[in-house]
């Protein structure tokens, strides 16, 4: 892969270790033995890392990591206060001891596992959809970093296999995040990638992880033999419980996915039990074998970032993360259909809920609004219409759309001190709406007009002078005047979805 990549320390390599590292075992854990919880690729969401007790250690742990620069494909930031969407690659590039015989020879690697984390701006819960590696979709044009250091732009291509966004033509994963972005209008704050290596290291650092199926699987091609029911499987086996693709099903690579995410359900419950988290030596081998696994951007590339994710990442309760697959359908085009293509108003109407930040799980809203300050602005008074002083500005994609809000708002909706300050100084993903603590009443009123979710209000600390406006930035999720940002109520109807927190049987 073209991309530059960041140098370990010297003497700091993936197989080597430090004599304070090796005798860190016990101090890794004595310092206070904090377990923070992060997601990571197809192997798991989780990872568990402890507070380093020696400096040796943590280098070494910092040493293990591959960064990649993205660019502006990501943020700089290792979480802000809003929702936070993070893309989890697991590529089929054939690194590792005994992974010879897998994946395609002498490729750099295909996105062949792809999942969008998004975490909500509460904290309280998390959606993890899966995005078929067969999706037929436009990759476009993508600016990736070369080792010389320069730039280098990748032309797009139209009617291609959404795993080809990464490794083919020198796309980095930068690329695939942008492809991302274009197929459902959620910006991606940061990627993980990891390869067929790491959900052997991964399962092995735990014990284990424990699947269930339906009947029993003897497939020749991932080399999976297991029993019905219940099994515990790590290393080679569990590489083959998610490589494989024709023992459930219709043996498409949609059956695989919920397999795949049936065993990282599985994970996420074994790396979050007492078991692991109360083992010193299973910590330390989970964080050593975690981070020799991982690529990540720069804006997470070392350790301490990374922990700091982790304390955002570890609130969430597992009974509160879903995943879901990205509705997709057989591609018309194809005579025989091998690769699918989005089913529009069932994709359409996930996506919503992820760019307006609606959950998928089963909080309860008065729970999760009693834990949310950004839903709590949304309860109180109400101006009147004409009442509210709005200043509305373009930061989003559409050209002259403040100035047909503000036509609307005054026209329709009585908002008749709305005034268009044209373009904003820069673009921006999502609309805001930025006011006074004396102006929530007309926040909250502007709000209701215009379909805008809690998580667009933002509260300043200093109170106005006289009669100053508030400030609305259109972002890219601003689709036209009158049309609400609010996501759906509820998720499409028969969409595939589990819950991390429930074991099931693969059929």
């Amino acid at each position: 892969m073209p991309a530059q990549r960041a140098r370990r320390q010297p003497g700091q390599g993936r197989g080597q270790q430090p004599p304070a590292a090796r005798n860190g075992r016990r101090k890794f854990s004595a310092r206070r033995k904090r377990a923070l919880l992060w997601t990571c690729g197809v192997t798991a969401f989780v990872i568990v890392a402890g507070s380093a007790g020696a400096y040796a250690l943590y280098q070494k742990f910092n040493g293990n990591l591959d960064t990649v620069d993205v660019g502006d494909a990501g943020s700089k930031n290792v979480a802000g206060e809003g929702p936070l969407d993070i893309l989890v690659i697991g590529t089929d590039k054939r690194t590792g001891e005994g992974n010879e015989g897998y994946g395609d020879k002498g490729s750099a690697g295909h996105a062949d596992t792809n999942i969008l984390f998004h975490v909500s701006a509460d904290r309280t819960n998390a959606t993890a959809m899966s995005i078929p590696r067969d999706l037929v979709t436009d990759i476009p044009d993508c600016t990736t970093k070369q080792a010389d250091g320069s730039r280098k732009v990748v032309p797009g291509t139209r009617n291609a296999r959404f795993n080809v966004s990464l490794g083919q033509e020198g796309r980095d994963p930068g690329c695939t995040m942008r492809t991302v972005k274009k197929i459902t209008g959620v910006s991606v704050d940061h990627f993980m990638m990891v390869d067929f290596n790491a959900v052997k290291t991964l399962s092995t650092a735990v014990g284990g992880v424990e699947v269930c199926l339906d009947k029993a699987v003897k497939d020749p091609d991932s080399h999976l033999d297991l029993p019905a029911g219940k099994s515990t499987v790590q290393g080679e086996d569990a590489l083959a419980f998610v490589r494989t693709r024709h023992s459930f099903g219709n043996q498409s690579d949609l059956d695989r996915i919920k397999v795949q995410q049936q065993f990282i359900g599985s994970m996420i419950r074994r790396m979050k039990s007492d078991d692991t988290l109360s083992d010193p030596g299973k910590l330390f081998d989970l964080a050593d074998a975690a981070t020799k696994a991982l690529t990540v951007d720069y804006g997470i590339g070392s350790i301490n970032k990374l922990t700091s994710l982790a304390r955002e990442l570890g609130r969430i309760d597992t009974k509160n993360i879903t995943f879901v697959t990205m509705p997709v359908k057989d591609n018309p085009a194809e005579p025989t259909p091998v690769t699918v293509v989005l089913e529009p108003q069932k994709a359409g109407q996930l996506f919503a809920m992820l760019r307006s930040d609606t959950s998928l799980s089963e909080v309860k809203k008065k729970e999760q609004a009693a834990r949310s300050k950004q839903q709590a602005v949304l309860e109180g008074s109400r101006a009147e219409a004409a009442d509210i002083r709005v200043d509305v500005l373009n930061g989003g994609d559409i050209t002259g759309a403040a100035g047909a809000t503000v036509e609307w708002l005054r026209s329709e909706q009585g908002v008749t001190q709305s005034t268009n300050r044209a373009n904003a100084p820069a673009k921006i993903d999502r609309t805001t709406l930025a006011y006074a603590p004396a102006q929530a009443d007309q926040a909250r009123a502007l709000a209701d007009i215009m379909g805008l979710p809690a998580t667009a209000l933002k509260q300043g600390t200093s109170d106005t002078e006289g009669l100053q406006a508030m400030v609305l930035t259109l972002g890219a999720d601003f689709e036209g005047a009158g049309v609400p940002l609010t996501g759906p109520a509820k998720a499409p109807e028969d969409i595939q979805r589990a819950g991390a927190d429930t074991a099931v049987c693969a059929k």
